[in-house]
């Protein structure tokens, strides 16, 4: 029986061929001067360097070609170096000294060469124009000024290479700093300040903390007036004071199974998650990140009857994120969320956020006007006869944010026999 052949993974290469430019400008002073050098005989410029290959522009005042009878100037560009069939692309400038930009250019760039680039031979070989310009129209014109000539050269070599950039590319692993801090703070190597939280020690590092948090920076400032290491905690619990140094060394959330309540098998409230407790913590030491961090574990717990909770947690922690999500579910979903414990207690204790619920309402109601939804999140009110709902509305912007109690009270009395949705 033969045996199954083995099959090789398909390999591949990347072969890239551009040009190497460089540019030089040759200043011939006192052309009047050089006419008459005779025939065939140049004036050279200073070699320059281009793509490993030296190189060198000649100006034959009277000509190169004999048969002309000095009547062109002629310039080349030429291989001042070593090198076989070395490939170019060349460009040869006469500068307009009016200042009109009237240059007179011979070019290989930017236009299709039949033949390819021009390829030189050996040391000596050059490229250029016989018959570059007529001499008596050179001597009237504006190309020649204070008996000055200037010749602008760019010279781009051609090469091809194998892109090894592409074909081994070097792996850059992740930053490990987190894990290297986070051994700092395991280890409590070199640590210069304990944190006393509810009885429980805490070392850590005064330059770590006052770099990640401006608060923790101002509070170090002041012990160290007092030469006191040891600073007392006293409104937070140890395990929240725990993760808030895993997040100032590491960067991360501590895993805990007391994040979010639907991780939790005992259900606290939204409240008592480690998740808010230290959602406040990043608002008090002004962490940014650690907040956005809390706000995204928060949100993923959003529901009817958690809701209200929410909002409030957010409100008050300048969690703008996670604010302005809550206001736009409790809109989608008013009619249930009015019936929650927790909207119970906004409208007791945070009157502010319903009048901001109020308008959000507003809002989602002038984005539907003329759109094709039957059912706005004040239609919830009513079964499409009842417009007395609608009019307490309108009384109630018309008479300002104050009157948003009232209106709430109307429009509970207003929707007895409907059932809130529950969500878990």
């Amino acid at each position: 029986m033969p045996q199954a052949s083995k099959s090789c993974s398909p390999t591949k290469s990347l072969s890239i061929t551009e040009t190497i430019n460089g540019s030089h400008r040759f200043t011939i002073q006192g052309y009047s001067l050089a006419k008459g050098i005779g025939i065939g005989k140049h004036i050279a410029s200073e070699n320059f360097t281009v793509g490993g290959y030296q190189w060198a522009i000649f100006f034959y005042p009277d000509g190169k070609n004999t048969e002309d009878n000095s009547s062109y100037v002629s310039v080349f560009i030429a291989l001042a170096s070593d090198g076989t069939d070395v490939r170019a692309l060349f460009e040869l400038t006469l500068i307009d000294q009016s200042g009109q930009g009237k240059h007179k250019v011979h070019s290989h760039f930017d236009r299709s060469l039949e033949s390819g680039p021009y390829t030189l031979k050996y040391r000596g070989s050059m490229w250029g124009y016989k018959r570059f310009f007529r001499r008596a129209m050179l001597e009237t014109s504006d190309f020649l000024k204070n008996d000055c000539l200037k010749i602008h050269c760019t010279v781009g070599v051609v090469v091809s290479a194998i892109d090894c950039s592409r074909l081994h590319p070097i792996k850059v692993p992740d930053s490990d700093i987190g894990s290297q801090f986070g051994l700092l703070l395991e280890n409590e190597e070199f640590s210069d300040v304990t944190f006393d939280v509810s009885g429980e020690k805490f070392h850590a590092h005064k330059l770590v903390l006052a770099a990640r948090s401006p608060i923790f920076e101002r509070e170090l400032l002041d012990a160290m007036e007092e030469e006191n290491n040891e600073i007392v905690i006293t409104d937070m619990e140890p395990k929240v004071f725990k993760a808030l140094l895993h997040f100032i060394y590491k960067d991360t959330l501590i895993e805990d199974n007391e994040l979010s309540p639907s991780s939790s098998s005992s259900m606290p409230s939204v409240s008592d998650t480690l998740a808010a407790k230290l959602l406040a913590a990043a608002d008090r030491y002004d962490l940014p990140r650690l907040r956005l961090m809390c706000e995204s574990v928060l949100c993923k717990d959003i529901s009817v009857n958690s809701v209200a909770n929410i909002l409030s947690l957010a409100d008050r922690y300048h969690a703008m994120d996670l604010k302005s999500i809550c206001l736009r579910f409790a809109v989608e979903n008013l009619k249930a969320v009015m019936h929650s414990d927790g909207f119970q207690h906004l409208k007791e204790h945070c009157p502010s956020l319903q009048s901001e619920l109020l308008k959000t309402v507003a809002g989602c109601e002038e984005d539907k006007v003329g759109g094709s939804k039957s059912r706005t999140a004040w239609a919830q009110f009513s079964d499409g006869g009842d417009t007395n709902d609608r009019s307490v509305r309108q009384q109630a912007w018309e008479n300002g944010a104050e009157r948003s109690q009232g209106l709430w009270v109307q429009l509970d009395d207003g929707d007895a026999n409907g059932s809130p949705r529950q969500e878990d």
